[in-house]
């Protein structure tokens, strides 16, 4: 098979990015809309329209990820600005650090609503057009607690889990329609998730590679499993972590 470079491969295809505003969402949309992709970047955060005015190609929309009428419409409006939907991005994601018996009830429902409830409405909906057209990819940003974890982050490591498991049993369910659903275990990467992104950086100095990343270079992978570059790729949790999930700490 005959395969050209990554921009060429993306070129005039359409994605749908939740968590736009900032981060790892932002450095995604970016990036894709210079390979040529057509982008519906999405936020709850009204910012995301500033962000994104003026960009040729890319259409700011504002949603909570967790309801299915931000899913709904946000897929719709890829469909009427663009003509389709062909990569979706779940991005969206909250973390907090609480012990269990300090964590409340809300603060739970807060971190699965985003993390695995805003990844679940929004593959469903993006299958649902995807697969009459018999192709798509949906790449989901996880983390390395998707298999590991450590103290205060219950809820957050219980998403991450949940959204590997989504990724795998989506990824069973769409190839037999070209779709494919992969998922990469970020490590440490300087954004604002936490507030201060210097927490991120001092927190990275913990991994192998004894820095944080840079959110671009999530986002390189991100385009590369969006891509029909990795045609093969059916149902992995790609970790990128530094090496955070390999090493025995001392």
């Amino acid at each position: 098979m005959t395969v050209d470079h990554l921009g060429a491969n993306l070129d005039g295809k359409v994605a749908l990015v939740t968590g736009a505003a900032s981060g790892v969402g932002l450095a995604v949309a970016r990036l894709l809309q210079e390979y040529g992709v057509s982008v519906v970047a999405e936020d709850v955060n009204p910012d995301v329209v500033e962000v994104f005015s003026g960009l040729d190609g890319v259409v700011p929309f504002v949603g909570d990820v967790t309801t299915e009428r931000a899913a709904t419409d946000a897929v719709a409006l890829a469909e009427d600005r663009f003509g389709g939907l062909d990569i979706l991005i779940n991005n969206a994601g909250v973390i907090i650090n609480k012990p269990i018996v300090e964590t409340t009830l809300d603060d739970w429902n807060r971190i699965l609503g985003v993390n695995v409830t805003g990844a679940f409405l929004h593959t469903r909906e993006a299958m649902r057009v995807m697969a009459p057209r018999r192709r798509g990819a949906i790449v989901n940003i996880g983390s390395y607690a998707c298999f590991q974890s450590f103290g205060t982050i219950s809820a957050y490591a219980a998403s991450k889990g949940a959204l590997a498991q989504l990724t795998r049993t989506a990824a069973l369910e769409g190839i037999d329609h070209g779709i494919r659903v992969n998922a990469i275990g970020s490590g440490d990467v300087v954004t604002n998730i936490l507030g201060d992104p210097d927490d991120l950086v001092e927190h990275g100095k913990g991994a192998p590679i004894k820095r944080a990343a840079d959110p671009i270079e999530i986002a390189h992978a991100v385009a590369f499993l969006g891509s029909d570059l990795a045609s093969f790729a059916v149902g992995a949790v790609w970790m990128l972590d530094g090496g955070m999930s390999v090493a025995i700490p001392n």
